[in-house]
């Protein structure tokens, strides 16, 4: 029998869950493993050093489960972990294995969302002050303004389950009066962190019909097709059993109560301790 060799994804807590939802939903062959470190979570407002501190021992593991692929479905680990641990670790840690993250295959095509030019952020505290954003559009749209907002009520409202509810309504109007105020022109917004995808439709109302409002799942699931269809010899290694495994640093039964609510089903979870 083949040994495991899932793609692995990861978040600093449930976000992930929603761009897995669209990975899986457009692959749904291979192996997945999903890993949220929820014990050190939340991950924004943590330094550089310790996001990439947390976020390298983390696929660490992932590696040691046997994963070939990580993805980083996490803003923030993307924008303040990944490049170092592309750059620096892996040659010596996994030289055959590979890293990704959410943050380039939306920078690749966001600019064909603005017909101004002109487009916002909305993403976590730490995430915004990387300046990630702006760096990886100017490579592919150099033209393109490019407007953050910080919001970082948002994740704790969500994991709340109280994003949906009248009292959400003023965090939401609040940052989005924000970041148009900058540049009435800004006709495409993206949803920088894999949470808000949860209050698309809230967010949606709250602004003029003619701006585009975009989220992570499916750009980063089209995004992960392509890859796989130009690395064959990646692809050849994933295993096909249709399995999804789903990981906690905290409490599993606590993480399965929340993550449905991400992921779209009900699903079973297992703790784990890192480096044991």
């Amino acid at each position: 029998m083949q040994t495991p060799q899932p793609i692995g994804i990861f978040d600093s807590g449930y976000g992930g869950l929603t761009v897995m939802k669209e990975i899986v939903k457009a692959l749904p062959q291979y192996d997945y493993v999903y890993l949220g470190d929820n014990a050190r979570a939340p991950y924004g407002t943590r330094s550089f050093e310790t996001v990439y501190r947390y976020t390298l021992e983390c696929v660490k593991w992932f590696f040691d489960q046997g994963c070939p692929l990580v993805i980083l479905a996490c803003n923030t680990a993307s924008a303040k972990a990944l490049r170092t641990i592309q750059q620096n670790d892996l040659s010596g840690l996994a030289p055959d294995r590979r890293v990704l993250g959410v943050i380039r295959p939306t920078t690749e095509v966001i600019g064909n969302y603005s017909a101004s030019g002109k487009v916002g952020i909305l993403a976590t505290a730490g995430t915004v002050a990387s300046g990630s954003y702006p760096i990886e559009i100017d490579k592919f749209f150099p033209g393109v303004e490019v407007y953050q907002e910080a919001c970082p009520m948002w994740v704790p409202l969500i994991e709340n389950d109280e994003h949906g509810k009248p009292g959400a309504d003023y965090f939401v109007r609040q940052h989005l009066d924000r970041l148009l105020a900058n540049d009435k022109g800004i006709d495409a917004i993206l949803l920088g962190c894999t949470h808000y995808p949860l209050m698309q439709d809230k967010i949606k109302a709250f602004l003029p019909g003619n701006i585009t409002v975009l989220s992570q799942g499916e750009i980063v699931a089209t995004s992960l097709v392509d890859y796989l269809h130009r690395h064959p010899e990646m692809e050849a290694r994933i295993t096909r059993g249709g399995q999804r495994r789903f990981c906690t640093t905290d409490d599993a039964v606590d993480f399965e109560r929340h993550a449905s609510l991400f992921y779209g089903r009900a699903l079973q979870a297992e703790h784990i301790d890192l480096g044991s």
